[in-house]
This record gives C-alpha cells, structure tokens and sequence, in this order.
C-alpha cells in the first residue's frame, strides 16, 4: 500500500499548488457548461476518499457530516468558500492521508462494508479503496485541469 499511498500524495500535491496558486474568485467559478468548480472539485477529493476508506471501513472519519453533505458525489457548489473551509482543506489534503497510512500500519482497518461505485466497480477491501480513490482522484485532476483551460474567459 506504500505505492499507492505514495502516488495519491503525488496528486495532493498537485491539488494543493491548484488551492494556493489559484486566485479564490478563479477557484469557485463555474464555466459554461460545466456544473461544478476547482475548489468543489479538491474538496470531494478529501471527502470521498474518507468515505471510501473510513466509513465503508466502520472508522469515523476526518471530515464532519457538513463537509459531507456540502462535497459528496451528487453535490454542487454554492459558490462560496471562507478563509477558514480552504485553510481546512489545505491542511486535510495531507493530514487525512498520514492518518490513513497510520491507521492502515497500526492495523485498524479489520473489516469492510462491500460499497459498487458509480462506474461499477465494486471495492470489498480497504486496499481496493484505496486504489480505487487514486483512480478517482485522477479522475478529477483532470477535470480541474479542463476547468483551468475554461475559467476567466
């Protein structure tokens, strides 16, 4: 799990330089056919992958039940976002994934609740979570790149 730990850090990365280079009326604009924005899309990144790994794991999770509601699959942004929900963001991109590796190497993650994704891939292990959320983080990478080609025009 180290590598796939490793290649998910490489892409918070990448979503942090997006969170703190990105002017904010850049981050939370919505192009023209398109439904969401840059921060919605960083922060469902955090919320899901706690989703995937510690809720369908029985753990509780890093993030509370507003950020949830506000960030999960089948939401959309309201156009705003405090100082005090990016600083948050900023600092769970990397905390909540040093927890996981924690978590995973003091053996907390003992059962999980089988969950069939969006695009029909169904995860019975932690371990395939937490492939699958790399898949799904890239996934929105490149959306974030596609709304970064759109905004400010």
């Amino acid at each position: 799990m180290e590598y796939t730990a490793h290649i998910t850090l490489q892409n918070r990365k990448i979503l942090y330089k997006f969170l703190t280079e990105t002017p904010r009326e850049l981050l939370l604009e919505i192009p023209k056919n398109f439904n969401n924005n840059i921060w919605w899309n960083i922060a469902h990144v955090v919320v899901t992958q706690q989703l995937l790994v510690y809720k369908f794991s029985g753990l509780p999770m890093l993030v509370n039940d507003t950020m949830v509601e506000k960030f999960m699959k089948g939401s959309t942004p309201d156009g705003t976002a405090t100082d005090e929900e990016i600083q948050l963001i900023k600092t769970l991109l990397f905390a909540t994934l040093e927890q996981t590796e924690a978590d995973y190497k003091a053996g907390k993650f003992t059962t999980y609740n089988t969950y069939t994704t969006s695009v029909n891939i169904t995860l019975s292990t932690v371990e395939e979570a937490m492939e699958f959320n790399g898949f799904h983080e890239g996934i929105h990478l490149g959306a974030i790149l596609a709304l970064k080609r759109n905004i400010g025009n």
